[in-house]
Parts: structure tokens; C-alpha cells; sequence
């Protein structure tokens, strides 16, 4: 069974949930710094950027031997404005290391350690020292 905890950066309260020896940290509370009424657009505008494609594909090469590269390749190479949700990206590429969890407490956008390390430079370099 997963463990639950909170933690606190930049007076903003984030979920954290522990499984098999990884932390999970919710995107949605991070991004709710930003936008608290928009946090799964927040989250969603970060996925669509190039860089955080570069950076999901190779974190997914490195720690997921299931992982879709011809999916991954097609999405990287698409014309026109990238949208991606993490449910897009997961369903596509059978990615690991962000999921969506349902629940009105306890629900959100979460992602590996790594992964929300990065997503919280992008919001705000304010998280890289907290």
C-alpha cells in the first residue's frame, strides 16, 4: 500500500505518495502555485513544450523497458502546436513515472521524483531552492 505525505515549498502544500522505494509528488498541488483553478492546464502546457518531451523520452529510455519509442518518435516529430496530457502520454507510449489518480481528496497529477524536479523549475526557479 502506497504512503501518503505532505510537504511544504514556498508555503504551498504538496502531496507526496511513496511506492516500491520511489516518491511520487503531485503536479497538480505544485502547479496550483501558479494557477490553483487551472493546475491541470498548467501541467498540461508544460508536457506540450519540446524540452519536457526531450526530457520525458529519455527518462523513459533509462528507467522503462516497455516504453513506446515509435509512439515516442511520432509525437516528437508531429507538425503543428504539441498538446499532451500526462493521460495522452501514457496511454501513447505506455510510459511509467507520471499517472493520474481520480479522487476529489487525494487526486491529481502525479510523477516520479525526477520528473516533478523538473517540472518544478519550469514553474518557478523559487522551487530549485526550497
Amino acid at each position: 500500500m502506497a504512503k501518503k505525505d505532505k510537504i511544504t515549498v514556498q508555503g504551498t502544500e504538496i502531496s507526496v505518495i511513496s511506492e516500491k522505494n520511489n516518491d511520487y509528488i503531485s503536479l497538480t498541488d505544485m502547479a496550483g502555485y501558479k494557477d490553483e483553478l487551472e493546475a491541470r492546464v498548467v501541467v498540461s502546457n508544460w508536457m506540450s513544450t519540446r524540452f519536457t518531451l526531450e526530457f520525458l523520452g529519455i527518462w523513459k529510455q533509462i528507467y522503462n523497458p516497455d516504453f513506446n519509442r515509435m509512439e515516442f518518435h511520432t509525437i516528437k516529430n508531429a507538425d503543428g502546436r504539441l498538446v499532451l496530457t500526462p493521460k495522452r502520454w501514457v496511454e501513447r507510449t505506455n510510459a511509467i513515472g507520471i499517472f493520474s489518480k481520480s479522487g476529489r481528496y487525494g487526486g491529481g497529477i502525479f510523477a516520479h521524483k525526477d520528473i516533478a524536479f523538473e517540472f518544478g523549475s519550469w514553474l518557478s526557479a523559487e522551487f530549485n531552492f526550497s
